[in-house]
């Protein structure tokens, strides 16, 4: 079974993102815990944490579909060592918040290594901060988020994710997202059914459909290859509509959060409906 949905707003504080998944048909929905663009938030109140997880049970929404995202400040790859340890702290507080409210699933992007420090460098870096992040938490899971391999990021390959995979200690507690608009724009091509088919295979082969726990269901502004991240409302962009139809009909999907963040938010009913109907 597929559950789709959108990262939805989380204004007015995160107890009302449940209810803005449910006003657009989702069952399953991504979020922000706190101000993606700052470093510090004020601590989740206990109020807050009920009002989400009392709205969440209303929905019928049920938390392993929820897929909240860190903030985009944080890069757990960082070359220098004091701005590499702010990360990691902040990055903690992501996955504290993730527990407070009952979440199991933490979403982020690797990082990058700022043109300092070697790809294999920095990629071990995000292992260690994993394992350090780990070491003070129980739970949440730390979902690796393919990038499309813009400037000096880190992850756009299917090997950096199962670098960083191979580095962890505890490999239950790790994941990854397979954007499709990252995907594509990285290199992979999703454009045909042969074309995903074979996609699939060199992701089984490399990383394996065990440590698929997301996707982020985007189309494409830009064209294979270009790894500029652009996404597109589905079936508009250069991916187009055959590879979201094998993806609603391949089984390796099911039972993970398929979460749109395509431009147009007033689409997303009418895409997730559309998802659902290929």
């Amino acid at each position: 079974m597929k559950f789709i949905g959108a990262h939805v707003s989380v204004a007015g504080g995160v107890a009302n993102a449940p209810l803005n998944a449910q006003k657009i048909g989702a069952k399953a929905f991504a979020l922000f815990t706190k101000n993606q663009r700052q470093w510090s938030a004020k601590s989740l109140s206990k109020e807050d944490i009920l009002a989400f997880k009392t709205n969440l049970e209303k929905t019928g929404i049920l938390s392993k579909y929820v897929l909240p995202h860190d903030s985009y400040l944080i890069n757990l790859g960082h070359p220098e060592a004091e701005k590499l340890e702010k990360s990691r702290s902040a990055f903690l507080d992501e996955m504290q918040r993730c527990e407070q409210l009952g979440l199991q699933l933490l979403n982020f992007h690797p990082g990058s290594h700022l043109g300092k420090i070697s790809e294999k460098e920095s990629l071990k870096k995000v292992a260690e901060s994993i394992n350090f992040v780990f070491s003070q938490t129980k739970n949440v899971m730390a979902v690796i988020e393919n990038t499309a391999g813009q400037g000096n990021n880190i992850g756009f390959r299917f090997e950096h994710l199962a670098e960083i995979i191979v580095n962890v200690n505890d490999k239950s507690r790790v994941g990854v997202c397979l954007d499709t608009c990252h995907t594509f724009a990285s290199g992979y091509d999703l454009r045909t059914e042969e074309a995903c088919v074979k996609t699939f295979i060199e992701f089984e082969k490399i990383v394996g459909f065990e440590y698929l726990k997301a996707m982020h269901i985007n189309d494409s502004k830009k064209e294979l290859g270009s790894r500029v991240d652009r996404h597109e409302s589905i079936g508009k962009g250069f991916i187009g509509l055959d590879a979201f139809k094998l993806l609603m009909n391949d089984s390796r999907f099911d039972n993970i959060p398929l979460i749109l963040e395509t431009p147009n938010s007033e689409s997303w009913a009418t895409e997730i409906q559309m998802l659902y109907g290929l």
